[in-house]
């Protein structure tokens, strides 16, 4: 199995270090080309405007949609904006998953923060069924779920924070900077070939 990261701007190096933990062969994705041969791609969190600007420039939009349309994708924090349908405002996404958006809706970076999750989709990688503790910076939230799209996880308040739609998977949170890989084996579980 081999697994890109959308390498354009963001924290796309602990996506590599956490598959790399988990011995799982990686590419750094820039151009259309970078995906080939691969088995699923993680879009970084970062600034999703910058990240789809990029996308623009260098021809990657429709290779994206074409990959993601037959193969995983998951899109942690900006991932997750890039990936939606609706952003509630311009901004270049992929429009593949049936999920609105809303930008930096826990507010500013000083407000960022932890939590742990009870998410009982991670209990198909670990039986344990123990919270995930994930990191929330600058996060979006999914506002609805539409579609088959479906939810895997909210706060105690009812926000949604983790969505899941087929092979696609999309969270407002960090797990990539906590350490536990569990949700990376989540998602390479998803992006096993048939």
């Amino acid at each position: 199995m081999r697994i890109g990261v959308l390498a354009l701007q963001g924290d796309f190096a602990e996506h590599l270090a956490a598959l790399a933990r988990l011995g799982v062969a990686t590419r750094e994705v820039r151009l259309p080309a970078d995906l080939d041969g691969l088995d699923g791609l993680i879009i970084p969190g970062g600034e999703s405007t910058t990240i789809g600007k990029l996308a623009v420039d260098f021809g990657l939009i429709e290779p994206l949609q074409a990959f993601g349309r037959e193969k995983s994708i998951w899109g942690t924090c900006a991932g997750a904006i890039f990936l939606s349908k609706d952003a509630r405002r311009q901004q270049p996404l992929l429009g593949l998953m049936d999920i609105t958006v809303e930008r930096n809706a826990f507010g500013r970076q000083v407000q960022s923060f932890e939590a742990d999750l009870h998410i009982p989709a991670l209990k198909e990688v670990d039986p344990s069924d123990a919270p995930l503790h994930v990191v929330f910076i600058r996060a979006p939230l999914i506002e609805q779920v539409s579609g088959d799209a479906e939810v895997l996880c909210a706060l105690a308040d009812g926000r949604i924070v983790a969505a899941k739609q087929g092979h696609l998977l999309a969270t407002s949170f960090h797990p990539e900077i906590s350490g536990d890989d569990r949700f990376h084996k989540y998602f390479l579980r998803l992006a096993e070939p048939a």
